[in-house]
């Protein structure tokens, strides 16, 4: 999954993009490759369906809908009947499709990071992922896309307030790890349109921002400490409490995944006057630890031998205690040098190996929660999903409900038989998050509401 490159397994950096294409017929009769093609990468276990739209001026583009990628230009476009080629710039392992048309289909093969699979497009535009609890219009409150300024770069998001002059309590937005958009989107699912739906109906001012780097907002993601992220909510705190229509004394926070490390850390800061805090499967124990223990279990539901599991264990310990330690170039040079070690077949692309190495995976790997979960002096909500496999409950409930033990009001609750995005799941393998059409269940949405209106009772 992505609610970013922190949780998720290292192994994850060599999951696969898929390609498919489409087609027509000329004036005089002859097939061309002009028009739309879908089809899916056989993937194992989990083919990825993809579509690309080929025009007539020799470009292309590249739908991959559980991706969230859309329109997606592509490079190196070839589209003759007998070669039928493209590939997605800018994107880990050069991935490039290669093969012909041969009748009512073109087929071929998919390769990325030195792996390939058959690929096999029919003619047809690709159908968009069924996520039935996507927010459809016309919609019962106000939803504004706005800008405000944090340090020297810009962030951008949309506030969503009930109708009425106010004023409203509100809510902070907190994504996941890595570059996230507002609605954090990840694999088709928008956890966070959901979220701020629910909540604006139930009565709330919501905030969803972009991350840096990502759609509106500035800055580079990679460069960033969790000071500096933690100072960009802040700013969104202040933003909403210059509002008129905002209640300034009851703005809180909502942080899923590595937003339930930051939301404690706004929180804790001196004269941050928070009102309440929500973590929905927010790690309790330091990032390093996390880290290990996700990749523990993911290998081990993904049936990879004891033997590779201690070796990944192994690297990981090795890796991150030169992050803790502020190595960063030793540690740069420790993962390229492991991951040469690696079969060729199983080897991730150097950019996406570096990308593990900088400042702001350094944050992750250092911080612990406990001071700023410790210090919390209002209600808190922290959740977690029984079956979750990146912040598993088993390794952060029980430290969570002792930090907490100090606040005034604290709840710790985990679902049964849900993941890491609060989905049902057989598994909780994150291979399963795009097949799942349910975006958050709804026992989550409800749960979050009525503790939230007990406490924070809307205007």
């Amino acid at each position: 999954m992505r609610t970013g490159r922190v949780f998720v397994s290292v192994l994850a950096v060599l999951t696969a993009l898929v390609g498919g294409c489409s087609g027509s017929t000329s004036d005089s009769g002859e097939t061309t490759v002009h028009g739309n093609w879908n089809g899916a990468i056989e993937v194992p276990g989990q083919p990825i369906p993809i579509g690309v739209s080929f025009a007539e001026d020799g470009s292309a583009t590249l739908d991959i809908p559980i991706q969230g990628l859309r329109d997606a230009p592509l490079k190196d476009v070839v589209a003759e009947p007998d070669k039928v080629e493209f590939a997605l710039p800018d994107a880990p392992g050069d991935p490039r499709f290669r093969g012909k048309l041969e009748g009512e289909q073109i087929t071929g093969d998919w390769t990325q990071s030195g792996q390939s699979a058959p690929l096999t497009l029919r003619r047809g535009k690709i159908e968009n992922v069924a996520r039935p609890q996507d927010p459809k219009p016309p919609f019962p409150y106000r939803s504004e896309d706005v800008t405000y300024r944090s340090g020297d770069i810009t962030i951008a998001g949309t506030l969503t307030e009930p109708e009425g002059p106010g004023p409203f309590p509100a809510v902070l937005m907190i994504t996941g790890s890595g570059p996230q958009d507002r609605n954090e989107e990840l694999l088709g699912h928008r956890p966070f349109l959901v979220l701020a739906d629910t909540l604006t109906r139930a009565g709330y001012a919501v905030l969803r921002t972009d991350d840096r780097g990502v759609g509106g907002t500035g800055g580079k993601l990679d460069d960033a400490t969790y000071d500096t992220l933690a100072g960009d909510a802040a700013a969104g705190v202040a933003f909403l409490r210059e509002r008129p229509e905002i209640d300034d004394a009851k703005v809180g926070l909502f942080g899923h995944s590595e937003g339930g490390y930051l939301a404690p850390l706004v929180a804790a800061r001196p004269g941050s006057d928070i009102a309440f805090a929500i973590l929905m499967a927010g790690p309790s124990v330091p990032g390093a630890d996390v880290l290990i223990e996700q990749n523990k279990v993911i290998m081990a539901a993904s049936g990879a031998p004891q033997d590779k599991i201690d070796q990944q264990v192994d690297y990981l310990t090795r890796w991150t205690a030169m992050l803790r330690a502020g190595d960063l170039e030793g540690a740069r040079v420790y993962s390229q040098q492991h991951n040469e070690s690696l079969p060729e077949n199983e080897r991730a692309p150097k950019e996406a190996v570096d990308s593990f190495n900088t400042p702001y995976m350094t944050s992750f790997m250092t911080f612990d929660p406990q001071p700023s979960l410790r210090a919390l002096r209002v209600p808190v909500l922290a959740f977690f999903g029984g079956k979750d496999l990146q912040v598993p409950a088993a390794q952060s409930e029980g430290p969570m409900r002792e930090a907490l033990a100090g606040a005034p009001d604290p709840t710790v609750h985990t679902f049964p038989g849900l993941n890491h995005l609060m989905q049902p799941t057989e598994t909780g393998n994150p291979s399963e998050y795009s097949t799942i059409e349910t975006t958050i269940d709804p026992a989550v949405l409800t749960y979050v509401t009525d503790w939230l209106t007990r406490r924070v009772p809307p205007r």
